[in-house]
């Protein structure tokens, strides 16, 4: 998206900056302190200098999700349809222990781990590519109370939006926050089931 278009989207959202006027306590600090930190992680001019030709919004993708994973500290991170390895670099360097796990061969087929990967999901980050209904699907049957999935380009078109729609009224999700370049759903029935809108 191109710099006009950006500025548009972020204007539209401004009543949503920083958290402003979330009631929850925790959804606050994630907004504030994890989606929308501005602190210079340590880690920003080395993957700068790794991936010099990543877009402005791929950079900025690339930042949340090491934040994200500097969060969120799994050990397993399943990654589907990624358009470049960058994002995989970035989530690595959030938590170095983090294994990245492809969910689609180089020609894109869908490849789900083997039985003994088989395991609930911790982390995950898909692009809405291919199959990506049926990675959802799967997605969803290995999810606990501790499950966090990134869900990219959920504006990109009709078809995106009516997914995510899917998803943010899907009584088998919990919170979900709707950054327009992405959505982020959690799974802890305990907390209100609500669909934050985030000016990122």
């Amino acid at each position: 998206m191109h710099k006009f278009g950006r500025a548009l989207v972020w204007l539209s959202r401004i009543r949503y900056c920083r958290g402003f006027g979330v009631q929850s306590p925790w959804a606050y600090r994630l907004i504030r302190y994890v989606i929308n930190e501005h602190y210079p992680y340590y880690a920003y001019d080395d993957l700068m200098k790794d991936w010099p030709r990543l877009s402005v919004m791929e950079r900025k993708l690339g930042m949340l999700y090491f934040r994200l994973i500097n969060y969120r500290q799994p050990n397993r991170i399943f990654d589907y349809a990624s358009p470049n390895d960058a994002y995989a670099a970035f989530m690595k360097r959030g938590c170095a222990r983090s294994e990245v796990i492809p969910l689609a061969t180089a020609s894109g087929e869908v490849s789900f781990p083997a039985t003994s990967m088989n395991r609930l999901i911790e982390v995950m980050r898909m692009s809405l590519f291919g199959d990506y209904r049926s990675v959802f699907e799967w997605a969803l049957s290995h999810t606990d109370d501790n499950s966090m999935i990134i869900v990219e380009d959920i504006h990109h078109g009709k078809e995106e939006k009516t997914f995510w729609n899917h998803i943010s009224h899907d009584q088998r999700t919990g919170v979900t926050f709707d950054l327009y370049y992405c959505g982020i759903i959690f799974f802890d029935k305990q907390r209100y089931k609500e669909n934050y809108i985030v000016n990122f």
